[in-house]
């Protein structure tokens, strides 16, 4: 460690990351400790609403938090470029126009698009990652729509939107398209049974961390309003036209292809040689690495496990805020040489957006909740990591209010 105050370096400002950052400066007086947060952009975005800028019913503007009006630049510094490598035995950071010293390091750098081999998909579909790809996604389906007007004999295909993956993301953006679609089909005059939002899962169910009769009052939900359902059929391949479906190798054609089935840690954790599972790091239960003191690993980039199921815990939004907590405040305990605290989850609950007016989800002691109240109940679990970031004045200007 240096002989002055010690430096914290914080790789990424997602959740965990601007998370951590803010319980550091509450842990640290400015001449304890040097705080550092490096992020690619200059900006912190809400992951959970991207598919809502996919869909264009919300702007990307709503959805990103200019990181310089959370933090005080003189008492974090800020450094906005992209990591390469982290290097644990030389304890540095190498970025792509610099290189950074640490000693102590928290990795929190978010999740990249997992296709699973599936072949085509990283070539020919669309991901839902970050708010420039969500961007994209919004601006191709609209250019469909106009593409589709402005032709005399347009593609009857065109229109169609191909998601695959029926978890928490698939739905909840077909769940957003269910809502946009018919406006777009009224500004170009198009007639709403030309445009099909097709959802195709291999698994048996869609939302599986949700019990049987929530994910039926889902589905009929959604397919109410136009969503239709391939379930329990696998791509096997994803085409310039779209996904081969089933053992029949059923070819399902698309203007728009998504892909939602699966994301892993940032591809840095390999690039640095840390011993991945599925992608991912696993951290003893005060979120360090095993046999290094120094470095923590949190949300997408890890996995914690739940010694009760004897699994790893989803990652949530509300994990990885909770998981910066325990680091922050571990690092202050070895700083001071006082004994580290586990990670313990406090699980409030589970609430799946099905468009702007609908939602369902298991809260606290598995409390039910679908339509208007889990609608309410999403927007106040929106508002309250916007409140946990920047406090109320973040809350107001970016926060959802509008129930019905």
């Amino acid at each position: 460690m240096s002989t002055n105050r010690p430096k914290i370096v914080v790789l990424g400002a997602g959740y965990a990351g601007m998370m951590t950052t803010k319980r550091l400066t509450q842990q640290f007086r400015p001449e304890e400790a040097e705080i550092v947060l490096v992020n690619k952009h200059n900006y912190h975005y809400q992951s959970t609403w991207l598919h809502e800028v996919a869909a264009g019913t919300v702007s990307h503007n709503q959805a990103r938090v200019m990181i310089s009006d959370v933090f005080n630049p003189n008492r974090v510094r800020l450094i906005y470029d992209e990591v390469v490598e982290v290097n644990k035995d030389e304890q540095r950071v190498v970025l792509e126009n610099s290189e950074l010293s640490y000693d102590y390091l928290v990795i929190s750098l978010g999740f990249v698009t997992n296709t699973f081999g599936i072949k085509g998909m990283e070539e020919h579909a669309f991901s839902i990652e970050d708010i420039e790809s969500s961007q994209l996604i919004r601006e191709h389906i609209e250019y469909q729509f106009a593409k589709y007007k402005s032709e005399e004999n347009p593609d009857e295909n065109s229109l169609n939107i191909l998601v695959g993956g029926g978890g928490f993301t698939g739905i909840e953006f077909v769940g957003e398209l269910a809502e946009q679609i018919p406006k777009l089909c009224k500004k170009y005059d198009i007639d709403r049974s030309k445009a099909r939002i097709i959802n195709v899962e291999a698994a048996p169910s869609i939302l599986p961390m949700f019990d049987k009769e929530l994910v039926a009052y889902g589905k009929k939900s959604l397919e109410d309003r136009g969503v239709e359902f391939m379930i329990g059929a696998a791509i096997s391949e994803c085409t310039p036209e779209g996904f081969v479906v089933g053992e029949d190798k059923e070819l399902v054609k698309a203007g728009t292809v998504v892909w939602t089935g699966g994301v892993t840690g940032n591809s840095v954790l390999g690039k640095s040689g840390f011993e991945l599972t599925k992608g991912k790091v696993n951290v003893d239960s005060d979120l360090r690495i095993p046999d290094e003191e120094n470095i923590f690993v949190l949300g997408d980039c890890s996995w914690v496990m739940n010694e009760e199921q004897g699994r790893p815990y989803a990652p949530t939004a509300q994990l990885a805020m909770q998981e910066a907590d325990v680091a922050a405040a571990n690092i202050k305990a070895l700083v001071n040489n006082a004994p580290l605290e586990s990670f313990v989850f406090d699980d409030k609950g589970t609430v799946a957006s099905l468009g702007d007016t609908d939602a369902i989800g298991s809260i606290f002691t598995d409390t039910k909740l679908r339509g208007l109240p889990a609608t309410a109940m999403k927007k106040v679990i929106d508002n309250r990591a916007l409140f946990m970031i920047g406090g109320p004045k973040l809350v107001l200007k970016k926060g959802k209010f509008r129930v019905f």
